[in-house]
């Protein structure tokens, strides 16, 4: 039979839930891995794999590869104590052999290896029989100093607050420089239905002259095919698609390079396509000299990069929301622990101040009045009233005294309690509690699982709906010329009926590609 052995991958640059999609339908492809579950929230993806194939690490790479941050979490063994050490005073392979050999002998300990160039023991034990202490004390014996790997326990990678600021400061951008270019953009609707207007009647009010002569400033060209309207929104266009669309672009490149379109990839296009097809037009008409400004797209890319900004912003400022719940649960925890030996008729012989993650099964620890209990246990001295509230929820104090069970977490108030350890590390309430709330977030709703198959198809075909359009109009213009001359009014009669037909597809099959990427938002 195959082994199938379980790891933990700590995965950041998630945003949406196709982001979560994409990893699993390329994880899923790979040799060597049987099952994967990402949580977008957690950012945690849970892989079953089989070790003769393929290594954590390796899983690690390969998420990195799709454009995501990935790391092993090494401190996520379910059942099997898992210890990780640093040790020092090693000089030698012998060193390392010898500490490896004699861990190997001690009865509970499953698995054990020891780099040399790193300093590092990793420990897999059996908590029934054995505990951290007693492995640091065989390592001790031997001559060799250790200490615990130092685990972040803040829950940074629960914070969102870097994407909030990010996605704040590129809404912003976007929205400084939209703003101008919305206006001009109305500013000449609203004059070219005045000018209209005025044509049909041919008497101009004064009002209506001066109307023209605003609009004229604008459409004044400053090079021959190079107005002064076409020019100020080349302007503002230009930092929005550099700054405001920075981080789409990166993402997208990461995302085609793996061959699979996400959202970013079609935002990028629309509003490369419309940028690009904008200051073609420009740079032709100042080419040909034209008398006429030619219909420029800029005011599409700050528009679409507002929105979609925003939307990402707001996504955010969500999940940071619910980050924070589970941070704070995390942050109950206590870090360290008192542990004392007892005498005959429990008289204390000595107390250490421990680690937490030190703390084994059968240990008595000891909880002085306002102190946090470490981990979960039953009461064999003393008698104190405890507030359990984060557990219960019930604002009273609960007596405990000799035989009652205490909860890591909740907090002891007026009296000195001896208690001994029954749950210690990953098993204590608290830490299960924090483990449900991340496979609550993990396990998907059926219809989330298939807007996420949606969000895979839905970018190809996008892209390939707007390449029908451009070339349907086009075959469409080539035919029968009047239909576009019904619905693309303001085209002047000094071009020719070819650039008018691609100018109109062109317009068509962009407007198909930026009226997409708000569905985007949607699916997210």
């Amino acid at each position: 039979t195959k082994t199938i052995s379980k790891c933990y991958v700590q995965v950041t640059g998630m945003t949406c839930a196709s982001c979560v999609a994409n990893i699993e339908r390329n994880l899923r492809r790979e040799d060597g891995i049987h099952s994967i579950l990402v949580a977008l929230m957690a950012g945690k993806a849970e892989v079953r794999y089989n070790p003769a194939v393929i290594q954590p690490s390796a899983i690690a790479e390969l998420i990195r590869e799709l454009g995501f941050g990935a790391t092993v979490m090494e401190n996520c063994g379910e059942g099997d104590g898992i210890l990780e050490l640093v040790v020092r005073g090693m000089t030698c392979a012998s060193c390392v052999h010898k500490i490896e050999s004699t861990l190997m002998k001690t009865n509970g300990v499953l698995y054990c290896s020891v780099a040399l160039a790193t300093n590092k023991a990793h420990i897999k034990y059996d908590p029934e029989i054995i505990g951290p202490r007693d492995v640091m004390q065989v390592i001790k014996d031997l001559g060799f100093t250790t200490s615990l790997v130092k685990k972040d326990r803040s829950a940074s990678h629960l914070d969102h607050k870097q994407e909030i600021r990010q996605w704040k400061r590129s809404f912003v951008v976007s929205l400084v420089f939209c703003i101008p270019v919305m206006g001009l953009m109305i500013y000449m609707m609203v004059m070219d239905s005045q000018l209209s207007d005025a044509h049909a009647h041919h008497n101009m009010s004064s009002e209506e002259m001066e109307a023209l002569h605003s609009s004229m400033v604008l459409e004044y060209q400053l090079l021959p095919g190079l107005s002064v309207m076409n020019f100020v929104s080349f302007l503002l266009c230009v930092p929005v698609q550099v700054f405001g669309g920075w981080h789409f672009y990166i993402q997208a490149y990461k995302a085609l390079k793996h061959k699979t379109a996400n959202m970013d990839v079609l935002i990028v296009l629309a509003t490369s396509i419309a940028f690009v097809y904008s200051f073609v037009i420009l740079l032709v008409a100042m080419a040909e000299k034209a008398k006429v400004n030619p219909v420029t797209f800029f005011d599409t890319p700050p528009m679409l990069f507002v929105f979609i900004s925003l939307g990402r912003w707001l996504e955010h400022v969500a999940k940071g929301k619910t980050s924070e719940a589970l941070a704070r649960l995390i942050s109950l925890q206590a870090t360290e622990a008192t542990i004392v030996t007892l005498g005959p008729d429990n008289v204390l012989l000595s107390e250490e101040q421990v680690d937490v993650e030190l703390v084994q099964r059968g240990d008595i620890v000891k909880v002085i009045p306002g102190g946090k209990f470490p981990v979960d246990g039953r009461v064999i001295e003393g008698h104190s009233m405890v507030d359990e509230s984060l557990i219960t929820g019930e604002a009273m104090p609960v007596a405990k005294k000799r035989g009652n069970t205490v909860i890591a977490g909740s907090i002891n108030q007026n009296g000195s309690l001896l208690i001994s350890a029954t749950h210690v590390g990953a098993d204590t309430t608290l830490s299960q509690i924090v483990k449900l709330v991340e496979e609550a977030q993990t396990s998907k709703a059926p219809i989330q699982q298939f807007a996420d198959k949606l969000s895979g198809y839905f970018v190809p075909s996008i892209v390939a709906v707007s390449v029908v359009t451009l070339f349907a109009w086009i075959i469409i213009g080539f035919v029968d010329f009047e239909i576009i001359e019904k619905y693309f009014l303001g085209y002047n009669k000094s071009i020719s009926t070819a650039e008018v037909i691609i100018r109109f597809a062109f317009q068509a099959s962009i407007t198909v590609l930026c009226i997409a990427c708000p569905c985007s938002l949607g699916l997210a």
